[in-house]
């Protein structure tokens, strides 16, 4: 890749969240000349500052259309149109662009002029953003898709809806893991001492992190502790990191089913903390309903935790049932139950799953990543 190191490479995302950055940090590594163009910044990643380019472009602003509160519901992303300033600025000779948005759109509309090379990052499949019932929607993606010169994303459901929905051309779809977490970035206990309140929770301890939404399944999980309580399991806990708007309703039911004292709201949690969350924690759950990809997920894959899975989270491919955790229907709380009460009846499978997950996210690292976005990156420039 010598001849080409040099290439001037742009990033098009509307928020560069922290698990964008590790595998961009690394494909910097091998094209310096990298810039990430974002609506929200959140900050860099640990590490990251003296690597990372970032150019904030206006401002990111969400207008719903439709909600939906088991899906994405409908929303219209607004990003500025100052991009393509930025763009002439820098005269990338390759875009990931994420999505179908309309940065993507501008990139693609202004791909004749400027004779750059474009790449759609698709995050992941669902059925909230897929908008396979939208012929109108359908049209402009599949002329988006024709227009682009590859396409990329984190699941395998990901580049079968590239290929099968949006008709792209097989050899111009690759499916690589690049929104993942870094151990060197993701934030460690060893940087600091348990907080004694995480140290006296009862084990089992059952982790859920993230909006505190009917989307991310917490009712989920809160039916299935109310189950197991039935079946005489009351030493364990449900520790949850996050905040949201149906916290209350989740609390009143809690009480209403004697779930109290074994639930642990720990509130929202800072990036740089919440590895403190995961080493508290003996198993990960995620019941979410929709996520096109999960990296929560993958999160505490690394950091050694068996997973229970929704099959609504795009990450569940990366379950190997039985073996570093399980995956259920986001609908089923017996199930849930039924998958939780095995740490219960064979604690061994804790230590046993959790370095088996370990071992799994051996294969899907930043540099990993890098090395397949400067692979479509090579390809699109032989063009």
């Amino acid at each position: 890749m010598q001849h080409t190191q040099n290439l001037r490479i742009a990033w098009l995302l509307p928020v560069a969240w922290f698990y964008w950055q590790p595998a961009i940090a690394e494909l910097t590594k091998i094209f310096p000349n990298t810039t990430v163009f974002t609506g929200l910044f959140p900050g860099h990643a640990k590490g990251l500052e003296s690597i990372l380019k970032v150019e904030v472009v206006g401002k990111l602003k969400v207008i719903e259309i439709a909600r939906d509160e088991n899906s994405y519901g409908d929303n219209f992303t607004y990003l500025s149109p100052k991009i393509i300033g930025h763009l002439l600025k820098l005269r990338p000779q390759v875009i990931f662009s994420s999505s179908f948005g309309i940065w993507t759109i501008i990139a693609l509309l202004l791909k004749p002029l400027l004779w750059w090379r474009v790449v759609i990052a698709y995050e992941g499949c669902s059925p909230g953003v897929d908008y396979r019932n939208s012929a109108a929607r359908l049209f402009v993606r599949r002329l988006m898709v024709r227009m682009a010169d590859a396409g990329i994303s984190n699941s395998q459901a990901g580049g079968e809806y590239l290929i099968e929905v949006l008709r792209a051309k097989p050899d111009r779809v690759f499916v690589q893991p690049y929104e993942i977490p870094d151990q060197s970035t993701l934030p460690s206990i060893a940087e600091g001492e348990s907080p004694k309140h995480l140290t006296q929770l009862q084990q089992p301890v059952f982790l859920f992190v993230g909006h505190i939404i009917r989307r991310k399944g917490l009712p989920l999980l809160l039916q299935a502790a109310t189950i197991l309580h039935s079946r005489g399991y009351d030493r364990f806990t449900i520790l949850v990191v996050g905040n949201g708007d149906l916290q209350p309703e989740l609390e009143t039911f809690c009480r209403e089913h004697h779930l109290s004292d074994l639930v642990h709201w720990a509130g929202r949690v800072p990036f740089d903390q919440i590895g403190t969350y995961f080493h508290a924690a003996d198993v990960f759950v995620f019941p979410t309903q929709e996520d096109t990809w999960g990296v929560v997920t993958l999160e505490a894959m690394l950091m050694g935790k068996p997973i229970l899975c929704s099959t609504g989270a795009g990450t569940s491919e990366l379950i190997v049932q039985g073996e570093n955790g399980n995956v259920f229907v986001p609908d089923d709380a017996n199930k849930l139950a039924d998958l939780m009460q095995q740490f219960f009846d064979n604690p061994a499978a804790i230590a046993k799953m959790g370095a088996r997950s370990k071992q799994i996210m051996t294969h899907y690292t930043p540099a990993a990543a890098a090395q397949c976005l400067a692979k479509v990156t090579e390809l699109v420039m032989a063009d």
